[in-house]
């Protein structure tokens, strides 16, 4: 049996196959290695994984996950996996799960629009072309994150009209004072920005909100994606829950900056039980 893991910041689905048979699928708390210690994992993992997989043979593990994308920090992983299930363990990025689980063996651009976004060029096999995300501070153009940043100090500057101010601080009982003590002082800013981006999709009729939107997916597009070499040549393809639930202005976005849209899922776990299926 293989068992096969999509990590993100919010949550992990896990799957266990044994050859094109799904035998079991469940969910754990998301983990990222970059932000987590060893301690830290091997105990969220005893209580909520291995107890799950004690009756299953897993020979082979598959992991792809948020903060994998640095030797020492798959090697982590792996080493936590592999001691307690005695299974060969390999773990990757979740930009090498969205470009296998998007483009299975053909080559594209697969970018991820979750809680952040990241995106890379894959001929194929590998990953040939990555532009650097760099996080919710600095990058994550298109995000979940970027967006409740986006329109948290839109609101708070009033730059969006007052009708959308009032209702946004309204519905989520904001100030300035909460929202600089949540982002500032407690853990985990980007995963609480992203909740706050729900506000976006319950109101796009807006014209207003509508143009943010946009406007965020934009500047994603020309900052990660359009300098890849060709770009214009392959297919764009969307994995997350933001490319999902916005698909359709997304694939507006895409066809306005010359580029092609392609598949948008919202979860890579199907893409890669397909991927990791024997060859009938």
């Amino acid at each position: 049996m293989i068992l096969i893991a999509d990590s993100g910041s919010t949550k992990t689905e896990w799957c266990i196959m044994e050859g094109n048979k799904v035998e079991k699928q469940f969910q754990t708390a998301g983990v990222n290695p970059y932000m987590q210690t060893a301690d830290d994992l091997f105990e969220e993992w005893s209580t909520s994984l291995f107890p799950q997989l004690d009756r299953y043979p897993i020979h082979s593990v598959y992991y792809y996950g948020a903060g994998c994308a640095f030797p020492e920090k798959r090697q982590m992983i792996a080493a936590i996996l592999g001691r307690h299930l005695q299974a060969e363990t390999e773990v990757f990025s979740d930009l090498m799960g969205a470009a296998r689980a998007l483009c299975g063996r053909l080559p594209g651009i697969a970018c991820i629009l979750g809680t952040g976004s990241n995106s890379c060029l894959y001929d194929g096999v590998e990953i040939v072309g990555h532009t650097p995300s760099l996080g919710y501070i600095l990058g994550d153009e298109g995000s979940g994150a970027f967006l409740g940043k986006r329109l948290v100090g839109d609101c708070l500057k009033k730059q969006l009209p007052l009708p959308i101010i009032d209702k946004f601080l309204d519905t989520y009982q904001l100030t300035e004072e909460s929202v600089l003590e949540r982002v500032y002082r407690q853990p985990f800013p980007s995963r609480y920005l992203a909740s706050l981006s729900r506000f976006l999709l319950d109101n796009i009729e807006e014209p207003a909100i509508h143009a943010l939107v946009e406007d965020s997916f934009r500047l994603f597009l020309e900052r990660n994606v359009k300098p890849y070499t060709h770009a214009t040549d392959f297919p764009i393809h969307f994995l997350g829950s933001v490319a999902y639930y916005y698909q359709s202005i997304l694939r507006e976005a895409t066809r306005a900056a010359g580029l092609h849209p392609g598949q948008i899922a919202l979860s890579p776990l199907p893409g890669l039980v397909e991927y990791h299926s024997p060859a009938v």
